[in-house]
């Protein structure tokens, strides 16, 4: 069922005709770099890059009676080059064409990620600029707490996909590691030079060492990155399902013409896009684990981590990929209500500037457990129903004995609470484009 987030450009990168086509280019460059050194001819290498071919129907066929992929691979190949076949897969391992091959896969994965998540990030600023004089009010653990700035949400997010774009960059780079030291990584047939050659041509780096098989921590370190990304695609998405409650109702999803959200009832207009975010987001974290898992083999190597990324692999770059895109649809069209902001910022009556008055009780010379203790009980009466949280305040003589009328009034003005939220902004897109 991945097929049906897998975009054209990330279903090329894990194709069997992509993977194939890496693993001909590995063994052609080898062939190539065995020439230089007089191990192979000239003409017979000529004769190899014109005649070394693929068939993928035919590699699954001979997998069948093989059982062993790169070996019907192999075989596949050696049938076009006839005797020329005695210097193909020279001195390699399996393991050489597996492990590099991810490596070019995981490494142009991350480049499209990498292009999705730059797009996702303007959508957010975008935002973010849009609503940064929106005033609304913050919750926590969701009760309303004080004003805020509605675009310090995308903001927030935006600073941290600059954070997660950090790691996926270092992740590219820690991934994009080649290895062709042969069956347990002491380069016996083949030398370090020829390796270096051949992940020069490639855009790798040669593992500084190796056993069968490249060392799984560097795996483990790019699918944490990605599932740190889906984390903090799952946290804008639950923000805006928490958001488009009916109670609550301050931003909508994009809903199309002629779209449902109900088979049985025709009024609903649900956050599906959020909701299948947060899902997906769950199936990317998974791969840690068995990551983790991965890293601890049995001496020089065994094939337990192989089955698991061929796997998580082509799922969790698809998946992240396909999340980032239905997030930029998702920021980019959401529908925000600002009158639904400033009326729910409103619904307790002043509740909200506490805090605030609370402060100018004790600059008046009352002590905090006074002022604390008098506010909270209006505040306590005012949850109660009755009159509200201002009026009880505005009417109270103690405190008009303390503070001026006017002034006092003034307390209750929410743009107060946005004063610095400038430098804010100013401190995040400096970093950010």
């Amino acid at each position: 069922m991945i097929e049906r987030y897998m975009r054209p450009e990330m279903a090329r990168i894990w194709s069997d005709g992509t993977k194939f086509t890496a693993w001909l280019r590995i063994e052609l460059l080898v062939c190539e770099a065995l020439a230089r050194r007089k191990q192979v001819p000239r003409a017979d290498l000529a004769a190899i890059k014109r005649r070394a071919r693929f068939s993928i129907p035919r590699i699954f066929e001979l997998e069948k009676k093989t059982r062993h992929d790169v070996m019907a691979f192999v075989a596949n190949v050696n049938e076009s080059l006839g005797p020329l076949s005695r210097y193909f897969h020279r001195g390699l391992t399996s393991s050489d064409l597996l492990d590099t091959t991810l490596a070019l896969q995981l490494r142009d994965a991350m480049d499209l990620i990498l292009g999705e998540l730059d797009r996702f990030m303007l959508a957010l600023r975008r935002r973010a600029l849009e609503h940064r004089h929106t005033i609304g009010v913050a919750r926590t653990h969701g009760i309303h707490a004080e004003p805020t700035s509605f675009g310090l949400k995308f903001l927030l997010c935006l600073d941290e996909m600059g954070r997660h774009r950090a790691r996926l960059r270092h992740a590219r780079e820690t991934i994009a590691v080649g290895k062709l030291s042969g069956a347990v990584g002491t380069y016996a047939h083949l030398s370090p030079a020829i390796e270096g050659e051949v992940c020069r041509a490639l855009g790798l780096r040669p593992a500084a060492v190796a056993t069968q098989v490249i060392s799984r921590d560097l795996h483990a370190e790019y699918f944490s990155a990605l599932a740190l990304l889906a984390a903090g695609i799952e946290k804008i998405a639950l923000e805006i399902r928490h958001l488009q409650r009916s109670e609550v109702l301050e931003v909508e999803e994009p809903f199309a013409e002629g779209q449902k959200g109900s088979s049985a009832m025709p009024h609903k207009k649900n956050p599906i896009l959020s909701e299948n975010l947060t899902g997906l987001a769950r199936i990317v974290r998974s791969a840690v684990a068995p990551c983790m898992e991965n890293i601890s083999l049995w001496h020089e190597r065994d094939i337990s981590h192989s089955s698991v990324e061929r796997v998580i692999g082509p799922d969790s770059t698809t998946l992240i990929h396909f999340m980032l895109g239905r997030a930029t649809e998702l920021v980019g069209g959401l529908v925000i209500h600002a009158d639904r902001v400033r009326a729910n910022l409103d619904r307790l009556g002043g509740l909200v500037f506490s805090q605030r008055i609370l402060v100018a009780l004790m600059d008046a010379g009352l002590s905090r457990e006074e002022a604390y203790g008098l506010i909270q009980r209006h505040a306590m009466e005012a949850w109660r129903g009755g009159a509200t949280f201002r009026d009880r305040v505005l009417y109270d003589r103690t405190i008009a004995a303390r503070i001026p009328p006017r002034r006092l009034r003034g307390l209750f003005e929410p743009a107060y609470f946005l004063r610095n939220v400038a430098s804010i902004y100013r401190r995040v897109l400096k970093d950010s484009h």
